[in-house]
C-alpha cells in the first residue's frame, strides 16, 4: 500500500498572525484539542497543503474531512516531509544555549556539523531525541520483521482508514489500537494514529496522557529502525523515517500546548526544529514562529525568516510574510 505523503498535522500554525515580521504576543492558553476531526486520504501530486482538519459539523458532513498523505522530496530523492509531493509506502515509510534546558531534551544531543551529510546528522539527532537520552532499547517494531506481517498491517490500516472515512470511528480506532499494541504488532504508524485518536476522541474517550505515551512509543520504535539502518551503513537511514518525523512533530505539539504533559517551550522548539530539518514543512513554519517570538529560544528573526522561506519553497506558504525576503534577512539559507 502506498501513500502520497501523510496527513496534515495537529496543533495549527501560530505563524498566520504575523505580517511584516512584527512579533506578536505569545498565544494564550490553548483550548483542548479539537474533538472528532475526520480525515480522508487523498492522492494528489500537488505540493500545496490539500488536507484540512474540520471542526465545523457542516463541513464534516460535506467533506468527511481531509487528512492528506502528501510528502515532498528532498534533494537526495528521499521523502522529506509528511506533507506533499511523492509516493511513500508507510511500511518503507542546532545548538542550545545552556540556559535553555529541558528535561525532555537530552543534554548530549549530537551537534550538527557544517561538513558531512546534514540529513544523516539530523536523523541521528532525531533518533537520540526520540529515545529521550536513554540508550536504544533495541526493539525493532514487529511490523517491520517480515513481509507477511507488514502486508497484514497494511491491509488492516487500509481497512481502518476506510472505516474512518465511512464514519465508523470506534471500529477504525479499535484497529489502530490493536496494531499499536506494544505487545502485539507494535506498528509505529498505527501508534501515531492511535495517539491522535486518543488526543481528539476519534471513537474513543479522549485521554491526553495516553495519547502522549503512544506518540512517544511511535518515535522510539521508529528511531530504533533508523538507528539500525544507519549503523548498517545506510547513510540515508531506513524505512521508518516518515513515522519518526511525524511522531517528532506531534510530540512538539504536545510540549507546546501542554497536551498530556506540562508545557515545555524549549522541548517544543527542539522537536519542531528537528522535524523541520528532516523536511517537515509544518514544522518549518512552527519553528520559524518560535524564533520570531522567542518561544523556547532567543528571538532570532534571521533564523525565523530562513525557516519560513524553507517552508514556502516546499509549497507551505504563510500569507503576508513578505518581510522574510528583505535583504537583511536573506542570509543563512
Amino acid at each position: 500500500m502506498t501513500f502520497k505523503g501523510i496527513f496534515k498535522k495537529d496543533g495549527g500554525s501560530s505563524s498566520n498572525s504575523k505580517k511584516d515580521g512584527k512579533s506578536t504576543t505569545p498565544p494564550p492558553q490553548p483550548p483542548s484539542p479539537p474533538q472528532n476531526p475526520i480525515f480522508t486520504f487523498t492522492r494528489s501530486d500537488s505540493s500545496a497543503r490539500d488536507a484540512n482538519l474540520h471542526d465545523n459539523k457542516q463541513q464534516q458532513q460535506q467533506d468527511k474531512g481531509r487528512l492528506s498523505l502528501d510528502r515532498p522530496h528532498s534533494s537526495s530523492g528521499r521523502p522529506k516531509s509528511p506533507l506533499s509531493g511523492s509516493k511513500l509506502s508507510f511500511s518503507t515509510l542546532s545548538h542550545r544555549h545552556r540556559s535553555n534546558s529541558s528535561a525532555h531534551v537530552p543534554a548530549d544531543l549530537p551537534n550538527i556539523s557544517s561538513t558531512g551529510d546534514k540529513e544523516e546528522q539530523w536523523e541521528l539527532r532525531a533518533a537520540k531525541l526520540a529515545q529521550g537520552g536513554q540508550p536504544s532499547p533495541g526493539i525493532v517494531p514487529k511490523g517491520y520483521d517480515g513481509e507477511e506481517v507488514v502486508a497484514n498491517s497494511d491491509d488492516n490500516i487500509q481497512e481502518a482508514i476506510r472505516l474512518h472515512e465511512a464514519g465508523e470511528l470506534k471500529k477504525s480506532t479499535a484497529i489502530f489500537g490493536r496494531l499499536a499494541d506494544p505487545n502485539g504488532p507494535n506498528n509505529p504508524l498505527s501508534q501515531v494514529l492511535y495517539g491522535l485518536a486518543l488526543r481528539h476522541g476519534w471513537g474513543i474517550e479522549p485521554n491526553l496522557p495516553r495519547a502522549l505515551t503512544y506518540l512517544q512509543s511511535a518515535a522510539r520504535n521508529s528511531a530504533a529502525v533508523e538507528e539500525l539502518a544507519l549503523k548498517a551503513g545506510m547513510s540515508k537511514g531506513g524505512s521508518a523515517k516518515g513515522e519518526l518525523v511525524l511522531a517528532i512533530f506531534e510530540l512538539g505539539n504536545c510540549f507546546r500546548h501542554g497536551w498530556g504533559v506540562q508545557k515545555d517551550p524549549v522541548a517544543a522548539r527542539e522537536y519542531y526544529e528537528t522535524a523541520a530539518n528532516l523536511g517537515d514543512t509544518d514544522a518549518m513554519n512552527e519553528v520559524a514562529w518560535c524564533y520570531l517570538e522567542g518561544f523556547g529560544c532567543r528571538k532570532d528573526k534571521m533564523k525565523s525568516a530562513m525557516f519560513y522561506r524553507m517552508a514556502e519553497k516546499q509549497g507551505n506558504k504563510i500569507l503576508g510574510n513578505t518581510w522574510i525576503y528583505k535583504d537583511k534577512y536573506m542570509t543563512g539559507d
